[in-house]
């Protein structure tokens, strides 16, 4: 494959700030507490760390270095792979289903971001915290979510995802991300020393941290783990591959997968040190999650806060950059493909996709939920796996070791080719048929 000259990051932080950015949001921050709470607190946390381990090791470092090494989006990577035996058509092919992966989650975080983008405008204007009681918020909550029902915010939200993505890698997703995730962090570090000073606050840490016994015999929480881990580290064949493209060959690949997995599993305890105590407060039910938990519980939690209007602005900021970071690399995947086989520029190419998105987002507003629900179960772990067995299987040891070692001092060690290949593989199939039959894990 020829390798053209494309587009960058500038440092190797911005490329870990921008693959943190694809991989926090609202999986950890509505998600992982939900599950931290119903599987068992820390038993959950116990096991949620281990297969972050084991996939930020394997899957992460994977699709990173297969698109470095292919310098292109899942299309033509795994045509790359392909062609090695001589079926780079059906390679192509089968990177069509990672990258509409990508578009199609991208549709449904559209409708999610125009939320965000309403929520937050509306917590300096007082509008978000204005109902007066759980049933109001539920009521406004149910006004945004029905159909054609937050037309003006998901317009505005593409409008924001656009404009960034149009200066490309270095100058516009690189700079956002450079501003956007310490920002996110810091505010989400103040809001857990806020609420870690409100009474009945260490009722949510003991509920965090004690491991329950019976949890660790219950195999929904080994499932529901490793569902949490693999979705929350952005491992689809999609986001990180196409990141990953745009490397060059003296960055440490391993190194930039151990900080991603490391800052993506703070924020996940962040998010659940600021909303399982902050529920304990209130005597709330920790189990809640979903939309409901951030657009109707939390918001009325707030209401009832000392300073619960500066309290409701710091969190829903954060989580409008936590979203956006997501949103970004949701849509890079499609627009690098459009590029590469239409040969469009920068421009036009966002244009069409990010547009493309905008006009399903706005058919699907009033059944967002079973369209993410079907792309999380299905679509992305099988663009992992895919993107798995191209590179570990299909371009083999020599291919894999000598590409994951570029820019390192010192080789992995030879636990990583096999852990990928014989434990990482499988795992992306286990979470195919195990999403499927529980109705969703990530």
């Amino acid at each position: 494959m020829e390798k053209t000259k494309r587009d960058s990051f500038g440092s190797r932080w911005g490329f870990i700030l921008a693959c943190i950015g694809s991989a926090v949001g609202m999986g950890n921050i509505w998600l992982f507490p939900m599950r931290v709470s119903s599987g068992g607190g820390g038993a959950f946390i116990l096991l949620y760390l281990l297969f972050v381990v084991l996939i930020g090791s394997t899957g992460v470092i994977g699709e990173m270095s297969f698109g470095r090494l292919s310098k292109s989006g899942p299309v033509d990577a795994f045509g790359y792979a392909a062609k090695s035996r001589g079926k780079e058509k059906l390679g192509q092919t089968l990177g069509l289903i990672p990258t509409l992966g990508s578009l199609a989650l991208a549709i449904g975080y559209t409708v999610v971001m125009g939320w965000i983008f309403k929520y937050t405008v509306g917590t300096f204007t007082g509008s978000t915290l204005a109902p007066t009681d759980v049933d109001g918020f539920m009521g406004n909550f149910g006004t945004m979510a029905s159909q054609y029902g937050n037309n003006l915010w998901q317009i505005l939200a593409v409008a924001v995802t656009l404009a960034i993505l149009i200066f490309g890698i270095g100058s516009g997703i690189e700079k956002a991300n450079k501003v956007m995730m310490p920002l996110f962090f810091a505010l989400f570090v103040g809001l857990a020393v806020y609420i870690s000073t409100r009474e009945g606050a260490i009722e949510g840490y003991k509920y965090i941290f004690t491991i329950d016994p019976k949890a660790l015999l219950d195999p929904k929480t080994y499932i529901y783990a490793l569902g949490q881990a693999f979705f929350s580290l952005s491992v689809a064949g999609n986001g990180t591959l196409i990141y990953g493209s745009y490397l060059s060959d003296k960055e440490d690949v391993p190194g930039s997968a151990r900080n991603v997995a490391f800052f993506d599993t703070v924020a996940a305890m962040l998010a659940a040190l600021v909303i399982i105590p902050a529920m304990a407060t209130a005597g709330a039910e920790l189990s809640a999650g979903g939309p409901m938990l951030m657009f109707v519980f939390l918001p009325n939690l707030f209401k009832t806060m000392p300073g619960g209007s500066v309290i409701a602005i710091i969190f829903f900021v954060a989580v409008f950059f936590a979203g956006l970071t997501s949103l970004i690399n949701l849509y890079e995947a499609p627009i690098a493909t459009v590029q590469e086989k239409l040969k469009l520029k920068r421009i036009p190419a966002a244009a069409i996709v990010c547009g493309t998105g905008l006009g399903i987002s706005l058919l699907i507003q009033h059944i967002v939920s079973d369209w993410m629900d079907v792309i999380s179960i299905y679509i992305c772990p099988l663009g992992a796996g895919l993107a798995g067995i191209m590179f570990f299987w299909v371009l083999g040891k020599k291919v894999v070791t000598e590409e994951v070692n570029k820019g390192r001092s010192k080789a992995l060690g030879g636990w990583f080719y096999p852990l990928a290949k014989y434990v990482f593989c499988p795992v992306c199939i286990i979470v195919l048929i195990a999403g499927a039959l529980l109705g969703g894990i990530g």
